[in-house]
């Protein structure tokens, strides 16, 4: 059967009809193709399929979810049932969630598509891959290479008793290359992906030769470098790493369910200068470069959300449940993975807004420093409750007399992301902002797409370890 906006309705009345006071009802059908070369061998070719109906139901104050892979009525009504009991059960034994008013959007929106790459040869697409994996293990000093192409479309159906008709259709493309290098006992492993959100003409028209080729001679450069002297260096900081240390150690702890829960160090901090009055963050559903979200999960249209201006703290991140718990507004950002979750609080595209300093300016004056790169980072640890971080970072380069030095590689950075952003003192313009087909943002079992990013910045001090 195929989704549509008036499949939902016709669910949305029978659960109505059934004892919900309240449903919202998610259709969804999502498919996934994935090549993976490794060492010049084909591993894997896989094509994968979600496609059913989540339930969502409100009984008493108590709420129930359920989801069906069945689209035939008596599976429909099965699962209906299923949340209502769930519902009623909550209800009976005192949980129940008052939920924030809202006004679900009507809107459709598409990505859009000039080739669609399941209409592409396979072959044609294994080519591709094999050629740059090849191509990759053939360079003097790569000991291993692991390629990989992936592609999906997702298309969500939201209907809702408060009024959500919402539609949309995502694609997003890409390739990824990870390439270990080895000089002599030492070896160095330099990961990065390149995502865009359309159709099989982004593959078409990118020059992935190039792209692999740069991630294979940083990887061999890095392997001959030395480890920095550890300790407290300014800084300046590339956008992908910017965009990690913001997603991770602050975004998170701007999620209204970590919050709620006691969980977030910015508890309680709302009108409190949290980072430097430079320093300007949001979380934006549609922006150039991330991954789009529209609406999210409870058929709420998402638009930006301010949640740090000129250094203070000014909202959180909320589904219904958290925006009435936290007295703030409905921000659009209850997602789930896909119809087997009910939805939770998570970020959409979380940056930091440019400044106006240009990025060479933001090197002068530093006799001696570090600039941090994301580009192979590895990720690390982070405490939401605390705000503190640890991540291993991609290869380096010190920093004299305002010039980019010597590489340098096993970099580790470390801190408080409430400090950090204090020490902020330069923003530059070149705000970038990316997202990932091969992964995304895990939280309580599930994964979203997300984007992240930034401009370059300048902090004067952060602590830095190599090994």
């Amino acid at each position: 059967m195929n989704i549509s906006i008036d499949l939902g309705k016709d669910i949305l009345n029978i659960a109505l009809s059934r004892g919900a006071s309240e449903a919202i009802i998610r259709l969804q059908d999502r498919v996934y193709e994935q090549i993976v070369f490794d060492g010049g061998i084909i591993r894997s070719y896989g094509y994968s399929r979600v496609s059913g109906i989540g339930i969502r139901v409100v009984v008493d104050g108590g709420i129930g979810y359920s989801y069906t892979t069945s689209f035939d009525r008596d599976s429909i009504v099965s699962a209906i049932d299923r949340a209502i009991s769930q519902a009623r059960a909550m209800s009976r034994y005192g949980y129940r969630r008052i939920l924030a008013d809202a006004k679900g959007v009507k809107t459709r929106f598409s990505t859009e598509v000039r080739i669609n790459p399941l209409d592409v040869d396979p072959t044609k697409k294994i080519e591709l891959i094999s050629k740059l994996n090849r191509d990759s293990m053939s360079r003097e000093g790569i000991v291993s290479a692991i390629t990989r192409y992936g592609f999906e479309r997702d298309r969500r159906f939201i209907v809702s008793s408060y009024g959500a008709e919402a539609e949309s259709d995502i694609s997003i493309i890409g390739i990824s290359h990870t390439a270990i290098a080895r000089t002599g006992d030492a070896m160095e492993r330099v990961y990065d992906q390149k995502t865009f959100v359309g159709g099989y003409e982004y593959i078409e028209r990118f020059d992935w030769d190039r792209f692999v080729e740069e991630i294979d001679r940083l990887a061999i450069s890095a392997s001959k470098a030395s480890t920095p002297s550890p300790g407290t260096y300014i800084a300046v900081v590339d956008n992908a790493l910017v965009g990690l240390l913001l997603h991770e150690a602050f975004g998170h702890a701007s999620e209204g369910d970590q919050v709620v829960s006691n969980s977030s160090v910015l508890i309680n901090k709302i009108g409190e200068k949290v980072a430097s009055e430079l320093v300007t963050i949001y979380d934006d559903g549609v922006v150039e470069g991330g991954y789009p979200v529209p609406f999210d999960d409870e058929g709420i249209a998402k638009s930006r959300t301010t949640v740090v201006e000129n250094g203070v703290l000014k909202h959180y991140l909320n589904s219904r449940y958290t925006s009435y718990e936290l007295r703030q507004s409905v921000t659009g950002n209850a997602r789930a993975q896909d119809i087997t979750f009910d939805s939770i609080v998570r970020q959409t595209n979380f940056y930091l807004a440019p400044g106006d300093a240009e990025v060479e300016e933001l090197f002068e004056d530093i006799s001696m420093g570090i600039y941090l790169r994301g580009r192979g980072a590895m990720g690390g640890e982070v405490n939401p409750a605390m705000g503190t971080f640890t991540f291993s970072i991609g290869p380096s380069y010190i920093i004299r007399n305002g010039e980019i030095g010597e590489i340098v590689r096993g970099v580790t950075v470390s801190g408080n992301i409430l400090e950090v952003l204090k020490e902020v003192d330069m923003v530059a313009k070149d705000l970038n902002i990316t997202t990932s087909v091969f992964g995304g943002c895990g939280k309580e079992g599930q994964l979203a797409r997300v984007g992240d990013g930034g401009p370059h910045i300048r902090v004067r001090k952060i602590v830095v370890g190599g090994g």
